[in-house]
């Protein structure tokens, strides 16, 4: 995965790029099969390897497939993605060491609802328990942002695609495009 990730960073070919983000992100979600995080792997399939690379796949259809030249660094900008960067790293400093059976989530969250959580919902499964209805606005909103992200991807390409029936009716019929 790091090596992808230094990839991502020197290629210049848009659509390597694209296949690229795609396969770091299915090799993310194997990483989160590996960490016993299921669901989270088959988000990360659906949405990182599978919209999102098709959305990004719609885009390119937009654009060019090439990058535009390096403009050079731009050190407000390497500056800001430092502090950021450092602030993201210096926050991980304090969570807990993975499967930790002592951390605060495996304290009061998960034993409630484990017990709590299918006489709450009615549903025998605990997971189905969680996802379905704990987190049932949380799922909502996820579906709805790509929902969006399709849809703004899908009119952009009917409009150029309308562009393009017009200038061949044009064309056809003698008039200047």
């Amino acid at each position: 995965m790091v090596v992808s990730a230094l990839a991502l960073l020197w290629l210049r070919n848009l659509f390597a790029v694209v296949m690229l983000s795609g396969s770091f992100s299915l090799n993310a979600a194997v990483l989160y099969v590996v960490m016993d995080a299921v669901d989270v792997a088959f988000t990360e399939a659906a949405v990182g390897a599978g919209i999102a690379t098709v959305l990004m796949l719609g885009t390119l259809a937009l654009t060019t497939s090439h990058e535009k030249a390096d403009p050079g660094v731009s050190w407000p900008h390497l500056a800001v993605v430092v502090v950021v960067g450092s602030a993201l790293i210096y926050g991980t400093l304090d969570m807990p060491r993975y499967g930790d059976p002592m951390a605060p989530i495996h304290q009061h969250v998960a034993p409630e609802y484990i017990e709590r959580g299918p006489k709450q919902t009615g549903m025998p499964n605990v997971v189905t328990s969680i996802l379905a209805s704990y987190r049932g606005y949380d799922t909502l909103g996820e579906v709805t942002v790509v929902f969006t992200a399709a849809a703004g991807v899908l009119a952009l390409l009917g409009r150029r695609r309308k562009k393009k029936n017009k200038m061949k009716k044009r064309t056809r019929s003698g008039e200047r495009p």
